[in-house]
């Protein structure tokens, strides 16, 4: 096969490509191209990566329907008739934008998929490309095959989640519910990817890390307003200076902790698994055992608040009359208006804050069908390993589905090396994925279709 884009279609082997034939051609061909989301409308959209995957549901006979929010913010949408039209629907969703990536600070392009040391490398390996070409994989495989989904499988690949989904998976559900008609659970990122721990007996066991859970979102904006001045002049009434005060505030604050029913039973079973008990007051030798993955599930044992942007100022000595700073606040189920509360408190009276985007927490049950539908294809690829669900401190597409009455899942299944420190790599430098486990995760993921309508 040719590494361009585009080129993924075909196999020279007389029989139809499984998924795992192809899945890591396809990740590297939506790598190469830049999806990059600022988050302020600048950016090259998903246009291109659109088309690419219009033209590879095309090429195996598929008729997908795309949707443009905006010029450039386009997601597509291709529902695959299943063997019993009667059950509800199932959605598989991914999503073609990425944070962008400053080349200075990587190792390799990050728009080049280079193939190194046994994986694909480049900005969105991992968040979400990896995943969207497992979905393709498994959907051309059904398409080449004939093979029926046991219930109807809605495919979606969103624009915009890096931004909240706005225009993408929010604007399909405000402007184009009919594309989710008859869907009741849907599956997508940041789930079902391994964790290697040590167990009591001293034998490295894979636990699997399945997304039951997720935090809310709220991204703030603080503004401080002060007079402004001179700079050699005291001012007492500083707008930056109200600012900083309201920062230190925040950063000292300790949030108290509260252990959602996700993050109680992945703390119960990986303490059955190691041996290592806990307390509330103490997860920090448990935590240890997950490498990575630590830091998604201590964050999700508490409300956060980063600030992540400032701005103020334009002459070095000219005191401003106005400070910003950006927040980044996730807040766990039932918590939204405790946060917004506690901030205010908080950041005193120079200082307002604005909702630029809010979104809401999610918790859905581990004990169902359909999570025993992803067990049960994990461990046909994994036996010896163990499955636990976990609650994200991030956010996902499945939050616009829920208002749709739809509830999701993070099953993007990865079997990964012990040594290979995975969960930093959301958003980070060197984004990497082993080929072998995008291999392995496209044929879980097609197992687990065939498996999804179970009772």
């Amino acid at each position: 096969m040719s590494d361009t884009p585009g080129s993924s279609g075909s196999t020279t082997s007389t029989r139809p490509a499984a998924p795992r034939d192809e899945v890591v051609q396809l990740c590297r061909d939506l790598i190469r191209i830049d999806t990059s989301n600022f988050g302020d409308g600048s950016g090259p959209g998903e246009a291109e990566a659109a088309a690419y995957v219009v033209d590879r549901l095309r090429e195996v006979g598929l008729e997908p329907q795309v949707y443009e929010a905006a010029a450039g913010r386009i997601s597509v949408a291709v529902r695959i008739p299943g063997a019993d039209r009667e059950r509800p629907a199932l959605c598989v969703h991914g999503h073609l934008d990425v944070v962008p990536a400053q080349a200075a600070d990587w190792e390799v392009d990050p728009f080049g998929a280079e193939l190194r040391d046994g994986c694909v490398w480049g900005r969105g390996a991992v968040d979400m490309k990896g995943m969207d070409a497992m979905i393709l994989a498994v959907v051309r495989h059904l398409a080449r095959t004939g093979e029926l989904p046991p219930r109807d499988l809605v495919v979606v690949f969103f624009a915009d989640e890096e931004a909240g989904g706005v225009q993408g998976s929010h604007y399909m559900v405000e402007n184009h519910p009919e594309v989710f008609d008859g869907v009741t659970e849907a599956v997508s990122e940041v789930g079902g990817y391994s964790v290697t721990v040590e167990s009591s007996d001293g034998t490295p066991t894979r636990a699997y890390l399945l997304q039951t859970a997720e935090k809310g979102i709220a991204w703030l904006r603080l503004r401080a307003h002060g007079r402004a001045g001179h700079g050699s002049v005291p001012n007492s009434d500083n707008a930056i200076a109200h600012l900083a005060g309201a920062l230190a505030r925040i950063a000292a604050h300790e949030w108290p902790r509260e252990f959602i029913a996700s993050t109680r039973t992945l703390l119960d079973g990986l303490a059955d698994l190691t041996g290592i008990r806990y307390t509330d007051d103490d997860v920090e030798d448990l935590l240890d055992q997950i490498g990575g993955a630590e830091g998604f599930v201590r964050a999700t044992l508490q409300d956060t608040a980063n600030p992540t942007m400032l701005g103020a100022g334009y002459k070095h000595n000219v005191i401003p009359q106005e400070a910003t700073a950006a927040l980044d606040c996730r807040f766990l189920p039932g918590h939204e208006d405790d946060l917004l509360a506690t901030l205010k408190d908080l950041v005193g009276g120079n200082v307002e804050i604005e909702v630029e985007h809010q979104d809401i927490a999610l918790d859905a049950p581990f004990e169902t069908p359909l999570v025993e539908a992803m067990k049960e294809a994990l461990l046909t690829e994994d036996p010896r390993a163990v499955v636990l669900p976990y609650c994200l401190s991030g956010g996902t597409d499945n939050k616009a589905l829920s208002l749709l009455g739809i509830t999701g899942y993070g099953f993007a299944p990865l079997r990964l090396p012990a040594d290979l420190d995975f969960a930093p790599m959301f958003h980070g430098i060197n984004e990497r994925v082993p080929t072998e486990s995008l291999e392995f995760g496209a044929t879980v993921l097609h197992r687990f279709i065939q498996l999804s309508a179970r009772d």
